[in-house]
């Protein structure tokens, strides 16, 4: 194992850079997602309407696209969390209302439902001066 980490140095510096990146990105990142939620998104029974309809179809299509790249990006790295520092279960549930996917809202909604799931987010939302999430 010692003769591993010796022969593999750069992979283990890059390993800990890559780490330390997303952790601080996360800290920036997550928060931002978590406060733009409105406080009511969770309180209807079914999603109301869908994003961006009145836009270009290509326009939505790109915007789209962008959005649920980012989202996957965000449930890896906060999967990755779950063994490294980092907000891993805020950035999973911030990656997953970015994706598209049929159950998606409710999905959504029960990961949220959770008692320490909620009260991490409604902790920073209070921090940001918004106000808790209504379920």
């Amino acid at each position: 194992m010692i003769q591993w980490v010796q022969n593999n140095g750069n992979i283990l510096w890059w390993m800990a850079a890559v780490s330390v990146v997303t952790f601080v990105s996360t800290l920036v990142v997550v928060p931002m997602l978590v406060v733009k939620i409105p406080s009511d998104y969770f309180a209807h029974g079914r999603r109301t309407r869908a994003m961006w309809v009145d836009r270009n179809p290509a326009a939505r299509w790109v915007l789209m696209l962008a959005k649920n790249l980012l989202g996957y990006f965000l449930v890896v790295v906060g999967t990755i969390m779950l063994v490294l520092p980092g907000q891993g279960i805020l950035t999973i549930v911030a990656g997953i209302m970015l994706l598209n996917f049929p159950g998606k809202y409710r999905l959504e909604k029960w990961i949220v439902s959770r008692r320490p799931v909620l009260r991490s987010i409604n902790w920073t939302r209070r921090r940001a001066g918004k106000g808790p999430l209504v379920l």
